[in-house]
This record gives C-alpha cells, sequence and structure tokens, in this order.
C-alpha cells in the first residue's frame, strides 16, 4: 500500500514538472561552417524558444530567396538588450551563422547580426 501511494505521489509530482529539452544545432546545421548573407529584414519572430529572423537576400545563384535564421530565446535576447521592436520590417542586416544541413531551405543558425544603417550589431 505505501508503494502505491508512493507511486502515485510520484507520478503526481513528475506531471506537475515542465518537461523541457533541447534539441542539438548541429542535428540541423554545419556548426563548423559560416555563411553570411545580407538583404532586407522581412520579418522578426521574437518568440520562444528561439527568435527568427526573416531576410530576403541573394543566394548562391544570385536569385533572390527568403532565407529563416534561427537565434536565441527571447529571455536571453533581452538580457543582451535585443527586445522585440529592435528589428524591424525593412531594416537593412548583414546576418552570419552556420548555414542549414538542406540547403532548399535557406536556413542558418545566427551567430551575428548587423544593421549598418546606425551601427547596431549583437553576437555570440
Amino acid at each position: 500500500m505505501r508503494r502505491t501511494l508512493f507511486a502515485l505521489l510520484c507520478a503526481a509530482v513528475a506531471a506537475g514538472v515542465p518537461a523541457s529539452a533541447h534539441h542539438s544545432f548541429a542535428a540541423h546545421y554545419f556548426e563548423e561552417q559560416t555563411i553570411s548573407i545580407e538583404g532586407e529584414l522581412v520579418q522578426f519572430d521574437y518568440r520562444s524558444p528561439h527568435a527568427w529572423v526573416h531576410v530576403m537576400a541573394k543566394d548562391d545563384e544570385g536569385g533572390m530567396q527568403r532565407f529563416a535564421a534561427e537565434w536565441a530565446g527571447p529571455t536571453r535576447l533581452s538580457q543582451r538588450g535585443v527586445m522585440a521592436d529592435t528589428l524591424k520590417p525593412g531594416d537593412w542586416v548583414i546576418v552570419s551563422g552556420s548555414p542549414g544541413r538542406n540547403p532548399s531551405e535557406h536556413r542558418i543558425h545566427l551567430k551575428s547580426i548587423k544593421r549598418p544603417a546606425d551601427g547596431w550589431s549583437w553576437s555570440r
């Protein structure tokens, strides 16, 4: 009887604790490589678990593509002064980071970003 009650208590406590897991960026990006893109910011998603920066920039063939750069989470970004209104559509930015493992997705793991118009920048 005590074992059953103990097991039920443990299950209740475990159910109340949110589970969190973090994936490895190396599973999605070539972390040992770095690329840079330059273009117009079209969207800034300041959300958990990671913020995203969407930029229209030229690809390797010279065509315009929408790149999605995965950034840190809002808590970490806010600790470094990056808020939801830090970047706005129309900002010209330079993004550097690790390229995605699937080139057709045009994804980057963001390591640094610069806004040349006013000298603002962020890097890891």
